[in-house]
């Protein structure tokens, strides 16, 4: 079978239930509630953060961009499930194959990405609380602009290579039990052969890469405590205080993608229900989580958020 016209499926038996013919208009209502509220809590502190003058420092606009990155995420998957639920209801969805690899190049480039902003937020943290005297010469916004592009430039580059492997090699099954693709999930229905090993080896070794900047992050924020520790309790309690947001989004996506990696590999090659349960936690749990953690952990974030929807309501 020739992958010119091939297509891949996508199971839209979510969570577990059996059948999707009473549900799908239920879940298209949840759904389409989640993704809403999406729009509006990432696109309310971006505009906060970028309206707000007293914002415009390094580590809000860190901030900022990861929240664009989760929305971006977001609308990358939630209109393509919103439609499969709509137009098919229960049962299997067609995706064609350049659609799917497109989807997953973007979601695996921005998750990726996601990893690195989070090791940048957490080296403002660490040059801002361990050198606060040349913090200032340090991080210039031009730096700033120079690590946010490094941020999605490298994951981006690193992703084509393996979106290229993955588009040749041939198919032998078509059913993917995801409700989104990812490049992973691809080769594993290619029917094997010294390609479909490269691509996997190569889709490894990109997973394998998300550990360096998880250990900056950590050695990062150990350095923090470390430094917070021998300074005076109101010192410590305002610098634990701006971490604390960061590392609760750090170990929630990090959380969610090791147990996606990790049943991946006890599964092997075979897609199963629990494969489908954690793409939808993937799916969900990060981006419901950041705008939420964001808008309520940091203060200066939320003291603007509580007058702006003041000021709506009392209008």
């Amino acid at each position: 079978m020739t992958s010119a016209g091939f297509n891949v499926t996508s199971s839209l038996t979510l969570l577990g239930f059996s059948s999707l013919s009473g549900h799908s208009s239920l879940l298209f209502f949840v759904f389409l509630l989640l993704y809403l509220f999406l729009l509006f809590s990432d696109s309310l502190v971006i505009y906060i953060i970028c309206s707000q003058r007293a914002l415009h420092r390094p580590m809000f606009a860190f901030v900022a961009s990861f929240l664009l990155n989760s929305l971006t995420v977001s609308t990358l998957t939630y209109p393509k499930l919103l439609s499969d639920l709509l137009l098919s209801g229960a049962g299997l969805v067609q995706v064609s194959r350049t659609l799917c690899l497109c989807q997953g190049f973007f979601v695996s480039t921005l998750g990726g990405a996601s990893f690195m902003l989070l090791s940048a937020m957490a080296f403002d943290r660490y040059l801002s609380i361990c050198h606060p005297m040349h913090y200032a010469v340090l991080v210039t916004p031009a730096k700033v602009v120079l690590m946010l592009l490094f941020c999605w430039m490298l994951p981006a580059i690193l992703v084509a290579v393996s979106t290229l492997l993955a588009s040749r090699i041939p198919l032998c099954r078509a059913q993917l039990n995801r409700v989104y693709c990812d490049l992973y999930s691809l080769v594993s229905l290619s029917c094997g052969g010294a390609e479909a090993q490269l691509s996997r080896l190569y889709i490894l070794l990109l997973a394998a890469v998300i550990v360096y900047p998880a250990a900056f992050l950590l050695f990062s924020y150990a350095r923090i405590l470390f430094i917070c520790l021998r300074r005076s309790r109101s010192f410590s309690s305002k610098a634990l205080h701006t971490c604390l947001p960061h590392l609760l989004v750090f170990f929630n996506f990090t959380i969610c993608v090791c147990l996606d990696l990790l049943l991946r590999g006890l599964q092997s090659n075979r897609e199963s229900d629990s494969t489908l349960i954690t793409s939808i936690l993937m799916l969900l749990v990060p981006t419901l989580l950041n705008p939420v953690v964001y808008g309520l952990k940091l203060k200066e974030v939320f003291t603007h958020v509580k007058r702006l929807l003041s000021c709506r309501r009392d209008s």
